[in-house]
């Protein structure tokens, strides 16, 4: 059994933006959260996870504008480094909501030789920190019904499901989010 890498996180600077987009931002899944929607005196809508006949390799892509206006000052944006030679190996992006106290995390990314090492979960803590510092009272977290990883580590890392938009991507992939209050 391999030794974790020892890593640090820190606020992410312009210069981070090319490596933190070469990371390698797809993903495996062979379960997808289905969703149903139903007129019926009323709405009835529902997500059931299914499980898909193999596993598929979803390529996410990285969005440079985006992560550009991520960078620090309003907004949050983390970077993991190895502490041995300061590469990158993962990143969060968080856009702050003044008005209603909210940071909503829109990217958590850890390349994947050090997915499933702990490097997710404390850049989500350290955000917490973040927005607490920031008089912010909830974070969210967004991600797509067919990120079923990232699903189950919102729901291991204590985020409850909060809602959906069937709009929210270019591509049309349905967004869900998860919360978790700061107080």
């Amino acid at each position: 059994m391999s030794t974790p890498t020892p890593f640090q996180i820190r606020d992410g600077l312009e210069s981070d933006l090319p490596d933190a987009l070469a990371l390698d931002h797809s993903f495996e899944t062979d379960t997808v959260w289905q969703m149903t929607i139903r007129q019926e005196e009323g709405w009835h809508i529902s997500f059931r996870r299914e499980r898909l006949p193999r596993v598929i390799e979803v390529v996410h892509e990285a969005d440079e504008k985006r992560l550009r206006s991520m960078l620090p000052g309003n907004q949050c944006f983390l970077v993991a480094t190895r502490r041995d030679d300061s590469s990158v190996i993962g990143y969060l992006a968080m856009r702050r909501d003044y008005l209603n106290q909210i940071g909503l995390i829109t990217d958590i990314v850890v390349t994947r030789s050090h997915r499933r090492m702990g490097v997710g979960a404390r850049l989500v803590a350290i955000a917490g920190v973040w927005a607490k510092e920031h008089d912010l009272t909830r974070l969210i977290i967004e991600t797509q019904t067919k990120n079923y990883p990232a699903i189950q580590f919102c729901q291991h890392s204590g985020f409850a499901f909060c809602g959906y938009n069937d709009q929210q991507f270019r591509n049309r992939d349905i967004a869900v989010y998860f919360s978790q209050s700061l107080r």
